[in-house]
């Protein structure tokens, strides 16, 4: 270890550069970063190191496949401005290059009195975001989704949905053909930043990749590779897994149907979504992790869990909404009471209609004071980028989003150069 700590020195003091931009993760915001630099800068040396053997093995591959319109999130945002013009480029990209994507619309449905003043606020919300959005009636619920149940309803017609898994190929395909290097298998373990030399890292294989700026898109570990940079994010990654059904009947379901969502949270609670290969998604339910890749409950890794355990903003968190925790953690060991929450829209299904789907992991950087970061968040270093909260919509917005790193990262080389 001594070896290579002192091999990984040497080499950024002799500054031999293997490449401009080192980005760390292969998801689909690292490669759309990777794809934003070769297309903004040619001729600007990239390498891609993802620790998997292939792309969009987290987050990306494991999500609903939703190309949210925006609607939720707050006017001017990063989040409302980049899922906004993301769900229109992610549509184009889609047609453009052949990937199975369909724009489905959605309805956002309100079950109980309490729930209409925030379904009204989402209306407002999406005007002022520039989404066309109808309002239904009871009645009219039936015109989108005839066994649906609601007291009112609001129809959102940008919604989509696409495979996320194919847009990320196709992005490694487009950044190699333009020269970036995409490397699989290759997780780093140590980051050496010199902010007047440049940046190196070793690899578990035990490869030394030096390059002029970092770039960090490693989701679900994101907040480590900033520490181990030497950068302090001021947040943690508390990883929540979000347990999907599929639907045994899915003829139920013609399209796409939320719930109203919470305001304080920002999960959207458990929805409906037919996928582009005609299955329906139930899901998700939101419950702490053991693990950054804690997929399933028996999946434990103590160290993980004791630095989540030890950042206090997951106490604060914890006591702060203890009770809808409770709730989820309920639904996720009772199919029974996961049921009961989808009958509230859609009073048909029965409990042996839900057959168990894979699971994602949505990371989710919390504040020291336990509160959950509610925006992209994207931090600037000496020779560094990081991109530190990147849940959904990331996918969505991810053609933005790499254009956005990739407009901080020139600006970081062209400072290195001086």
């Amino acid at each position: 270890m001594h070896y290579r700590t002192r091999e990984v020195v040497r080499v950024v003091t002799g500054r031999s550069y293997d490449c401009d931009v080192l980005v760390i993760g292969g998801g689909i915001v690292g490669l759309s970063t990777a794809y934003a630099l070769t297309r903004a800068a040619p001729g600007t040396r990239v390498t891609v190191l993802e620790k998997e053997s292939g792309p969009a093995r987290h987050q990306t591959g494991r999500n609903s496949g939703v190309i949210h319109s925006g609607v939720y999130y707050r006017p001017g945002s990063l989040k409302a401005r980049y899922a906004v013009s993301g769900a229109a480029e992610m549509v184009e990209f889609c047609a453009e290059h052949d990937i199975p994507h369909a724009v489905t619309g959605k309805l956002i449905v309100a079950t109980t009195r309490e729930e209409l003043p925030r379904l009204h606020a989402l209306v407002q919300r999406g005007r002022e975001n520039g989404i066309a959005v109808r309002e239904l009636c009871a009645a009219q619920i039936a015109e989108y989704e005839p066994e649906v149940d609601g007291l009112a309803a609001i129809h959102v017609g940008t919604t989509g949905v696409c495979d996320f898994t194919a847009v990320a190929r196709r992005l490694v395909r487009a950044a190699r053909a333009a020269g970036a290097e995409i490397r699989y298998g290759a997780r780093v373990v140590r980051v050496d930043r010199r902010p007047d030399r440049g940046v190196a890292v070793l690899t578990a294989a035990g490869d030394v990749v030096r390059g002029r700026v970092l770039v960090n898109c490693a989701g679900l570990h994101c907040d480590e590779i900033a520490r181990r940079t030497g950068d302090e994010p001021g947040a943690r990654i508390v990883p929540f897994r979000g347990e999907y059904y599929e639907l045994a009947r899915p003829e139920l379901v013609r399209g796409l149907v939320y719930p109203v969502p919470d305001p304080a949270l920002p999960f959207l609670g458990v929805h409906l979504t037919r996928g582009v290969d005609g299955g329906v998604h139930v899901g998700p339910n939101a419950v702490p992790a053991l693990a950054r890749e804690g997929y399933d409950w028996r999946t434990v890794r103590a160290r993980e869990l004791g630095a989540t355990l030890a950042w206090p903003g997951s106490w604060q968190l914890a006591r702060r909404h203890w009770r809808y925790g409770t709730g989820e953690l309920h639904r996720s060991l009772s199919r029974e009471a996961f049921t009961r929450a989808v009958r509230r829209l859609l009073p048909a299904v029965r409990e042996d209609d839900l057959v168990p789907a894979a699971a994602g992991v949505r990371a989710q950087a919390v504040l020291r004071d336990g509160t959950l970061a509610d925006d992209f968040l994207i931090q600037e270093t000496a020779r560094a980028v990081h991109v530190l909260n990147a849940p959904s919509p990331a996918a969505t917005a991810s053609l933005p989003i790499g254009r956005e790193v990739a407009r901080r990262t020139l600006a970081a080389l062209e400072t290195a150069g001086r």
